[in-house]
């Protein structure tokens, strides 16, 4: 009976081994091939959401807004995120986007890397900007870190008319 049962052990652990190896990532459905499949295919294809975004360069931002460098801060989805503008004659240019502790993996680090929300606050001249897929928290935080920056340059051209009434 030892041999018996030797034997089928053997058999089983033998059924078994086989039945593992079919479980390998060599087959069509695995998750490593269709993801390559995939980013291969995505390099063939045109983005459908790759839209270039184009300022109107006659826009400017509404109300009074005193020439000058800006810069305000907004909270993204795990940190701070700073815009740097210059207002020009009430035209909007933003010169810089930071953030800290944006997570590369999140779509709001991609948007202010390539210079996505910085195209965007450009051509809304201002802080009314579409939300970026997978970044609706960073847009949040992209927002009001715009409006902080108008709010002071909004309130040196208070200054400016108070002083100039004084006068």
């Amino acid at each position: 009976m030892t041999k018996g049962k030797a034997t089928l052990a053997a058999c089983a652990s033998t059924a078994l081994a086989l039945g593992l190896a079919g479980c390998g990532a060599s087959y069509e459905g695995s998750g490593s091939k269709d993801a390559a499949s995939a980013e291969q295919l995505a390099l063939r294809l045109d983005d459908p959401w790759a839209v270039e975004m184009k300022a109107d360069s006659t826009a400017k931002a509404e109300g009074e807004l005193v020439d000058g460098v800006y810069t305000g801060s907004g909270t993204g989805m795990e940190g701070l995120i700073t815009t740097t503008l210059l207002v020009d004659d009430n035209r909007i240019t933003c010169l810089e986007i930071t953030q800290e502790g944006e997570s590369q993996s999140r779509g709001g680090y991609e948007a202010i890397r390539d210079g996505r929300f910085a195209a965007m606050i450009e051509a809304a001249q201002g802080s009314d900007i579409d939300a970026v897929t997978g970044a609706t928290i960073t847009t949040a935080g992209v927002r009001q870190a715009v409006d902080d920056a108008l709010a002071q340059a909004a309130a040196g051209a208070a200054t400016t008319k108070s002083e100039e009434g004084s006068r």
